[in-house]
C-alpha cells in the first residue's frame, strides 16, 4: 500500500539522461508524486536513505556498482524499504529480481506488479528478446541455433561521454563498437530470449540523438521445416495481438527502415522482411532507445508496480 495519499517515487540518479526522461514523463501524471534530494546532497548516503524510507518506490538510474550500493542502502531499511526499479545492468539476470519486460510472457505484468525488486530491460536486448522468444517457444527457432543480432542506436544511449562527443562534432558519423564480443547486454539477451547458444551481438551508433533498430538475419532453410517468412510473422503477430505497445506490421515495400520514427513514444514495431525464393528473412524491431528501450519502459513498469495508469510518452510526442 502507498505510504501516503498518492504513490511517491524517488529517482536516485535523476540528473542523467534516463533519469531526466523518467522524471519528465512522471511529471505528466497527477497521481504519482516525485520526491527529490537537493543537488548538493545527491551523493550523501544518509540523505538518500532517509528519503528512501519515505517513498513507495525508488528508481535506480546509476552506474552498475552505484546501483548495487543503492539497492543495499534500501535493503538496510528492512520493513520500511521501498520497492526498487533498477535501470542499470546490475540486476538484469539476478534471479532475485523480476525482469521488467511486461511483454515477455502473458504472466509477466502480474509478476512485475507483485515484485519488490524489478530490473528494467536494456535498450538493445528489448527488441531482440521480443523477436526471438516467441519463435523459440513455438519451436520454429531451435534454442541452440546460431543467432546474430545487429543493432543501431542513436548516440543518447551511450552515456555522457558519447553524447558530448557527438554534440561537439568530434565523433564519427557512424561506428561499430563492442567488437570484442563481450558486450554486457549479451547475458540478458540470451537469458530471456530462451537461447542456449550465446548469440553474436554487433552494436553500432549513428549521428542522431535517439531511435533504434534491432536486426536479426535468418537462413530459413536451416530452421526445422524450412518455414517461410509468413510463418515467422504469423507467430509474432499471434504473440503480440492486443499488446498496447508492441505491434507486428507488414514489411515496408520499399525494403527500407529508418530508426527515428517512434521517438518519444513507448511503441515497438516488429517486421519480418523476407525473400521466400532465396530462403532468407530479416527480423526487425524499431523503437526509441530512450522510450521502450529505457525511460518509457521504466514508466510502464512503475505503473504496474504502483497499480496506477501511466502515460509513457513525452509531452512533445
Amino acid at each position: 500500500m502507498p505510504k501516503g495519499s498518492i504513490p511517491t517515487v524517488f529517482i536516485d540518479g535523476e540528473a542523467g539522461t534516463t533519469g531526466l526522461q523518467i522524471r519528465e514523463r512522471l511529471d505528466l501524471l497527477p497521481h504519482i508524486a516525485v520526491r527529490s534530494i537537493a543537488p548538493e546532497r545527491r551523493k550523501d548516503p544518509e540523505a538518500r536513505r532517509a528519503l528512501m524510507a519515505e517513498v513507495d518506490l525508488v528508481v535506480l538510474c546509476l552506474p552498475d556498482e552505484a546501483a548495487k550500493e543503492s539497492a543495499a542502502l534500501a535493503a538496510s531499511l528492512g520493513r520500511a524499504a521501498p520497492r526498487l526499479l533498477d535501470a542499470s545492468t546490475a540486476h538484469r539476470v539476478d534471479p532475485d529480481w523480476v525482469y521488467g519486460l511486461p511483454e515477455l510472457a502473458p504472466d509477466q505484468p502480474a509478476r512485475i506488479a507483485a515484485a519488490p525488486r524489478v530490473s528494467n530491460p536494456g535498450c538493445y536486448p528489448t527488441g531482440a528478446i521480443l523477436l526471438l522468444r516467441p519463435l523459440v517457444e513455438a519451436g520454429i527457432l531451435p534454442p541452440d541455433h546460431p543467432v546474430t543480432v545487429n543493432a543501431v542506436s542513436g548516440y543518447s544511449g551511450g552515456g555522457k561521454a558519447m553524447i558530448e562527443a557527438y554534440e561537439s562534432r568530434s565523433a564519427p558519423d557512424f561506428e561499430l563498437y563492442g567488437l570484442g564480443l563481450e558486450h554486457k547486454h549479451v547475458a540478458e539477451l540470451q537469458t530471456y530470449s530462451g537461447l542456449t547458444r550465446r548469440p553474436i551481438f554487433v552494436p553500432s551508433v549513428g549521428d542522431f540523438r535517439q531511435g533504434m533498430i534491432d536486426c536479426i538475419p535468418l537462413h530459413l532453410d536451416t530452421l526445422p521445416g524450412r518455414p517461410g517468412p509468413e510463418a515467422l510473422e504469423a507467430v509474432l503477430a499471434e504473440r503480440y495481438a492486443g499488446s498496447e505497445y508492441v505491434r507486428v506490421l507488414p514489411a515496408e515495400a520499399s525494403g527500407k527502415l529508418e530508426p527515428q520514427a517512434l521517438n518519444n513514444t513507448n511503441l515497438l514495431e516488429i517486421r519480418v522482411f523476407g525473400n521466400a525464393r532465396r530462403g532468407h528473412a530479416v527480423l526487425t524491431a524499431r523503437y526509441d532507445n530512450l522510450g521502450k528501450g529505457a525511460s518509457g519502459a521504466a514508466v510502464q513498469n512503475i505503473g504496474l508496480m504502483l497499480g496506477v495508469p501511466v502515460e509513457t510518452r513525452l509531452a512533445a510526442a
